[in-house]
């Protein structure tokens, strides 16, 4: 999955990594699994994402080329996973809030972290095998089988941002995230 895949519509990538492959090599460890829940930020405007208040070093990522990692660290111990989707200049991602592996179902930004080993060093760096953390193809996951919602644990966003549906999940999903917000 190239650049090409991410250099589209933001609501449109999310929900088209449901079912993908996530996949980490780590100390020459594979660690992958199927992309389940996900959440979209767009645009300046959005007022739940971090680029709301323009470019700034933390920031700059989600300006920059689509496909690239956007980590950041949340309570000061939880980093999340976000790829930058969209045309270069306009900031966007999309937050990897759920898997499933084979022996387990991840459910919270800050546990696919941990699962994955991923950590701020991955920050600005493209999706690839060079870098040890890729996309793959995985299962389709037909229209009917993806339910949406507002995102999760984004009050502060106000009542407009905080209820946009764009928060992206495979239904019957018996792992879903904490709707309150939990990251762990």
């Amino acid at each position: 999955m190239g650049k090409d895949f991410f250099a589209r519509d933001t609501l449109l990538v999310a929900k088209e990594l449901l079912g993908k492959k996530l996949v980490r090599v780590h100390r020459g460890k594979r660690i992958e699994g199927i992309i389940s829940e996900v959440e979209a930020y767009h645009g300046l405007l959005d007022k739940a994402s971090h680029a709301s208040r323009g470019k700034t070093p933390r920031t700059t990522v989600m300006f920059g080329e689509a496909g690239v990692i956007y980590i950041y660290l949340i309570y000061g111990m939880y980093y999340c996973l976000n790829i930058v989707t969209g045309d270069k200049e306009f900031p966007a991602a999309v937050l990897i809030r759920g898997v499933f592996s084979e022996t387990e179902n991840i459910n919270g930004p800050g546990k696919v972290c941990r699962f994955f080993r991923i950590d701020k060093s991955l920050n600005a760096m493209a999706l690839s095998k060079k870098t040890g953390l890729w996309m793959e193809e995985g299962r389709l996951i037909p229209k009917k089988d993806i339910a949406h919602s507002p995102r999760v644990g984004v009050a502060y966003a106000g009542p407009v941002w905080s209820q946009k549906p764009w928060r992206f999940y495979i239904k019957n999903n018996p792992y879903p995230s904490s709707p309150r917000g939990a990251i762990l």
